[in-house]
C-alpha cells in the first residue's frame, strides 16, 4: 500500500521534510515513488504540488495524520 507522509532531510538540528509517495513498509528515508512537494517547520514554510497530490489521493494512496493535518491547513483536502 502506497503512503503519502515526510521524509526528513536537511542538517543536524535544522530538519526539512520533503512530502513523498512511498510504499508504506520501507523504512522513513527510503526511495520514494515520488515527490510531491517540502515543508520547512522552522519558517513554516511549504511548497506543495498540487496536481500531483490530487491524482495520488485519486488513485487511493493513504496520507499520514501529519501530512493529512498540513494539507488542511493548505486547503488541498477537507
Amino acid at each position: 500500500m502506497l503512503k503519502l507522509r515526510l521524509t526528513r532531510t536537511g542538517r543536524k538540528k535544522q530538519p526539512t521534510y520533503r512530502l513523498v509517495v512511498i510504499e508504506h513498509s520501507t523504512r522513513r528515508d527510503g526511495r520514494p515513488v515520488d515527490s510531491v512537494g517540502y515543508y520547512n517547520p522552522l519558517t513554516k514554510e511549504s511548497h506543495f504540488k498540487v496536481e500531483k497530490i490530487q491524482k495520488w489521493l485519486q488513485h487511493g494512496v493513504q496520507p499520514s495524520d501529519t501530512v493529512a493535518s498540513l494539507l488542511k491547513k493548505a486547503n488541498i483536502i477537507e
